[in-house]
């Protein structure tokens, strides 16, 4: 009997897992691969629409061009998982029946019950994302009255809002726009749970770049125009972009799986409380010991490897690899600039200029390259 595999989601987790079933399983199943959007987007680039959104063209890959054609596409929304029916329930399409699925739908973005602060902002979680930020600070720049910039908070100061902050600030140069931009954080430093002397590298980029960092002071309520403060005074905001943390989707609010947050909990296998799902990428918390591994493209990239992997043990009823993490290094861009720590088999621990900035760029380009080919990612080489 022939198996029906389900693939879900087109981030680096869904997209990634596709490549390696196709490359594992042949034509020896079924395998559909469903997602909200017909394309794949390199979300770690999309930082760089804000800026510029021409550059959507070269970090979006249309799903022909990593699908085989003996791959079903269904584009359309997961509303559900039956795990004891075994369908996918989709919000315009015919429910889907799997075997195995394999869910990689990525996060949403957490609020912590901050009031006001959904209305009142802005995310960066996709492709209309970017291009919502980027007509945003144009418009308020527009708007800005002599003697009066634009005021533009980002909230939160992880990678992504740090990268969003370097955009805006190439933005504003690139068009001597009256800008003001402001990066917060609640907790002591940017780039929380990071080695200081990264911290203080971006941070030394960010200030050079005429973003005003403000940390140790939580964000207790946002409104149409102001944000509020545990302890500091009130920032006016013309755009507020929130970049703060990410949760669950709400597709898995009533499914029957264990989960946090609607994170899904799986072991070191990717499999999940029900055998026949596995859940990869910012969808799943999976058990690394002591701390689950992080919801980074990183980490994404190799997971999918071994998932599509154990998808096919599981099929053949052989033995599931278990994975571990291998943190090769962190790279993290500010406008044209960048900052390297940690990166494997260098004997620098942190490090920016022109190297840094090129490796950033070889990262995208390498997984351009494995999904797609490397002609692609020749191409994409500029907006990189």
């Amino acid at each position: 009997m022939t198996e029906n595999v389900v693939v879900l989601g087109a981030g680096y987790a869904g997209a990634g897992a596709i490549n390696k079933l196709q490359s594992e399983l042949g034509g020896s199943v079924r395998l559909t691969w469903i997602a909200d959007v017909d394309y794949h987007l390199v979300l770690h680039e999309s930082h760089r629409v804000i800026r510029d959104p021409s550059v959507r063209s070269d970090i979006t890959f249309p799903i022909d061009q990593i699908a085989d054609p003996s791959t079903r596409f269904i584009q359309d929304e997961v509303t559900g998982l039956d795990v004891d029916e075994q369908v996918v329930e989709l919000a315009d399409s015919d429910d889907v029946e799997y075997d195995y699925v394999l869910v990689g739908l990525g996060s949403q973005t957490a609020y912590y019950g901050i009031p006001g602060l959904e209305e009142h902002s802005l995310t960066l979680k996709s492709l209309d994302d970017a291009l919502e930020i980027h007509d945003a600070v144009k418009q308020a720049s527009q708007d800005a009255t002599r003697g009066e910039p634009a005021q533009v908070v980002i909230g939160g100061a992880g990678l992504s809002g740090i990268q969003t902050a370097g955009e805006i600030a190439e933005f504003r140069d690139n068009h001597r726009a009256p800008i003001e931009i402001h990066l917060v954080e609640a907790l002591d430093e940017i780039f929380p749970g990071n080695d200081p002397e990264c911290q203080q590298a971006l941070r030394d980029l960010l200030e050079d770049a005429g973003v005003r960092i403000h940390t140790d002071d939580p964000i207790t309520e946002a409104t149409e125009d102001v944000i509020e403060f545990d302890e500091g005074e009130p920032l006016e905001h013309d755009v507020l972009v929130w970049t703060g943390g990410i949760t669950g989707r709400d597709a898995f609010d009533d499914v029957d799986l264990e989960k946090e947050h609607n994170r899904v909990n799986t072991k070191a296998n990717f499999q999940t409380s029900n055998e026949r799902v596995f859940a990869i990428g910012d969808s799943a918390i999976i058990d690394q010991g002591d701390q689950p591994a992080p919801p980074t493209a990183q980490a994404a990239w190799q997971a999918a490897e071994v998932a599509g992997e154990n998808i096919s043990r599981a099929i053949e009823n052989r033995p599931l690899k278990t994975w571990e993490h291998d943190d090769k290094g962190t790279v993290v861009s500010v406008g044209d600039k960048a900052i390297a720590h940690d990166v494997d088999m260098l004997p620098v621990d942190t490090f920016g200029g022109f190297a840094a900035k090129n490796l950033k760029k070889a990262i995208a380009a390498r997984w351009i390259a494995d999904i797609t080919s490397w002609n692609e990612a020749r191409k994409s080489w500029p907006s990189l």
